[in-house]
């Protein structure tokens, strides 16, 4: 059977997480109709990463294998016709080898937070950011993140109902821009690393808003991550302001 690998954009804010649910929307299970619509089902695919409740993508990737031997190109463009109206896009497709599989085969993921200080409600953005009402310290947000960067125990940063099997990751990069904003300040969180824990971003990123806004010293995020205790974690960020951004593989299946 041939197997085709999808890059899937999406807007989390509707769905119950990628996983495939009984009695809620799922973006798992809207492509997966979609797929039923062109080929006789049921279909599974796989992800290369299972977000939450709320959490967008931008470069999420799955993989499928079909009966039929499709066109790459019209196979994006008839899913994408049976995707609408759900928040849910194909922007890459390609024909792969069986051997090829979207979670296994990763070797990076890349996710992008976003958190914006203003006073005034966001309007146009809402819940795509995470809002807060004052401006945070960037250098000391960048001073504390660095304690978090290489290998480490994250049972501070890992939710409790993780399944992974350790909680010893790399975490080969975080990165923070700041942008200035009419009304306010923007900060991205970039994050990348092999493989990331059950909301490990998000209690990354609470905690370091914490440091930015003076409640925390930066120093006290590496007590934190030394305590190996989920106990000494900060707020974990709410979901909107996340987004799986990239997946990278030995060789790029989109070219």
């Amino acid at each position: 059977m041939p197997r085709y690998a999808f890059r899937i954009e999406y807007d989390g804010a509707p769905f119950a997480g990628w996983q495939r649910q009984a009695d809620q929307p799922s973006v798992q299970g809207a492509v997966e109709a979609a797929l039923a619509r062109l080929e006789p089902g049921p279909h599974t695919i796989a992800a290369a990463g299972r977000t939450d409740a709320g959490v967008h993508a931008t470069g999420q990737v799955a993989h499928a294998d079909l009966t039929k031997d499709w066109d790459p190109f019209r196979l994006s463009e008839a899913l994408n016709h049976h995707l609408r109206p759900a928040p849910v896009a194909i922007t890459a497709c390609a024909r792969v080898g069986e051997d090829f599989h979207a979670r296994f085969s990763a070797i990076e993921r890349r996710y992008l937070f976003r958190l914006v200080a203003r006073r005034a409600p966001v309007v146009f953005e809402r819940g795509q950011v995470w809002q807060v009402q004052n401006a945070l310290d960037a250098g000391a947000m960048r001073e504390a993140a660095a304690h978090l960067v290489g290998h480490h125990d994250f049972t501070t940063f890992r939710a409790t109902m993780c399944q992974a099997k350790s909680p010893v990751k790399t975490l080969d990069e975080i990165t923070l821009e700041e942008i200035a904003l009419p009304q306010g300040h923007e900060y991205r969180f970039a994050l990348r690393a092999r493989s990331f824990l059950h909301n490990q971003v998000r209690s990354i990123v609470g905690t370091l808003e914490r440091v930015g806004a003076g409640a925390w010293a930066p120093e006290d995020v590496a007590a934190a991550l030394a305590a190996q205790d989920r106990a000494a974690c900060g707020p974990v960020a709410p979901p909107q302001g996340l987004y799986l951004t990239g997946v990278g593989y030995p060789a790029n299946p989109f070219g």
